[in-house]
């Protein structure tokens, strides 16, 4: 990557009649969407030495500094520093203390960076020369990527799931929180970020995407409200109560050249994406099975509840993740479904503990749901060649392992998780919004139905593998959401 290869083999440079060493100069950055700011800076930077190395930071880098809104790919930002013709080697930082490793590695004489970093990397002065340049006023990556997606974003629900929410949006560059409507269960005292307002309809008039954690008795309505004003829905799963209501809104979302999507974050977290593309490129043969356990022991008001009213039950609340990848591996075209739940105590048709067990042409799957039962929380994929295991709680995972027959072939795979996948789901969300429909978001409309389909089956079907109540026990804490 060197724009003159001969360059890279001179050690020594003639100056007016005089030998001195080369002075090797290296810096790094983004450099998302290319602007006058950076190029600036690196003819400063050049200006410093003779020969100037760029490190561009890649994906998963950048990802684990916080910026995981980047709009270019790191092949389009490479090919854009060196387009310039200001650089004469580009490379590619990978790792925390790369920088170390580089100066040594190549003989940096100096080290350069813009003055929003003064201090930062002063560690570096003993290996070489540091020196902070100051940067452009006025334009930044930061301010170009929101000002091309800028998305007023309105919050309603679960004051647990959306603080959750808004924390992670402030990670977001082009989302900007605007107002929140919380449920009875409390208020957002000392999160200190958006204006609380009392009326849906405000939510809808003052924003351009709203995200719901409403019940989701509520889901139907208030996304069909907002879809007819224009409104972008980001909403916890499932998205309706049954597969037809569902598809009804989906459509009518395309209609409009509007995004609806399925806010299941685990579908986001880049463990479990990972996860995905391995057993799908037949890394462990054909996928066979897939069994999903989510269980919590969460308190559902005291001990002698008296109502339930506005609580979610275990298939609401833990349902979809445990169904999610069922049907991502094993497709929504399942042949049946059978269903066990057991009831919470004086509350007929208020489940607390559920499975749904799904046959497919050439696969199984069960997912395995409960609020007032306690189970090992983990993903096991079976597949003819090995199997992919990912320990509880399985839903925010880092790790997952892939065992073969041979345990010399087992191998580990960690990554880094930032904001239980939040973050990167706002990114995909408001991207889509952007752009005005689907891409870039990790969950299919077939398996939102599917998703949506099922569980109002398991609410309404008499064809059920009935337990026993169950009894609410002193052991039950936490909080009504334990997603």
């Amino acid at each position: 990557m060197s724009r003159s290869s001969s360059t890279a083999a001179i050690t020594k440079q003639a100056t007016k009649g005089k030998v001195r060493p080369m002075r090797k100069v290296i810096t790094y950055g983004t450099y998302d969407l290319l602007h006058r700011g950076h190029v600036r800076l690196l003819e400063r930077a050049k200006a410093l030495g003779d020969y100037l190395v760029v490190g561009v930071t890649a994906d998963g880098f950048d990802k684990v500094r916080g910026k995981i809104n980047v709009s270019q790919t790191l092949n389009e930002r490479m090919r854009s520093v060196q387009e310039l013709g200001i650089a004469d080697e580009v490379i590619v930082e990978e790792y925390e203390g790369q920088k170390i490793d580089d100066i040594r590695r190549m003989g940096i004489d100096v080290f350069t960076v813009g003055s929003d970093w003064v201090g930062k990397f002063d560690y570096l002065r003993e290996y070489c020369e540091v020196v902070y340049l100051d940067r452009t006023q006025g334009v930044s990556s930061t301010e170009l990527r929101a000002e091309s997606g800028h998305l007023r974003m309105g919050y309603v629900g679960k004051r647990v799931l959306v603080e959750k929410y808004l924390r992670e949006s402030a990670f977001v560059n082009g989302v900007d929180p605007t107002c929140a409507m919380i449920d009875s269960d409390g208020s957002l005292a000392g999160c200190g970020l958006v204006e609380q307002v009392n009326d849906f309809d405000e939510i809808v008039g003052r924003c351009d995407a709203i995200y719901l954690a409403s019940h989701p008795n509520q889901h139907y309505g208030q996304i069909k409200r907002a879809l007819e004003a224009g409104k972008h829905v980001l909403c916890e799963s499932p998205i309706a109560s049954t597969r037809e209501a569902c598809q009804e809104l989906q459509a009518l979302a395309r209609s409009k050249g509007l995004v609806l999507a399925d806010a299941i974050k685990t579908a986001y977290s880049t463990a479990y994406h990972r996860l995905l593309l391995l057993a799908k490129s037949g890394h462990i043969g054909r996928v066979l099975s897939v069994r999903a356990v989510c269980t919590s022991l969460v308190d559902l008001g005291s001990e002698d509840i008296s109502s339930v009213e506005g609580k979610w039950s275990s298939s609401k609340a833990w349902g979809p993740a445990a169904l999610l990848p069922i049907l991502q591996l094993l497709g929504t075209n399942y042949q049946s479904a059978d269903f066990v739940r057991a009831d919470l105590e004086g509350h007929a048709g208020f489940d607390a503990f559920g499975e749904i067990r799904l046959a497919f042409e050439d696969g199984y799957g069960e997912a395995v749901f409960g609020k007032a039962a306690k189970s090992e929380g983990s993903l096991v994929v079976s597949g003819t060649d090995g199997y992919i295991y990912v320990p509880a709680p399985w839903w925010k995972t880092d790790y997952f392992e892939v065992r073969k027959e041979d345990p010399s072939q087992n191998k580990r795979y960690f990554f880094q998780l930032d904001g239980e996948g939040i973050r990167n789901e706002l990114v995909e969300f408001a991207r889509a919004a952007e752009r005005g429909g689907k891409c870039g978001l990790y969950i299919d409309d077939s398996v939102s139905a599917a998703i949506a389909g099922l569980l109002g089956q398991f609410d309404t079907s008499k064809d059920h593998i009935e337990l026993s109540p169950i009894k609410l026990g002193s052991d039950t804490c936490g909080e009504g959401v334990a997603r």
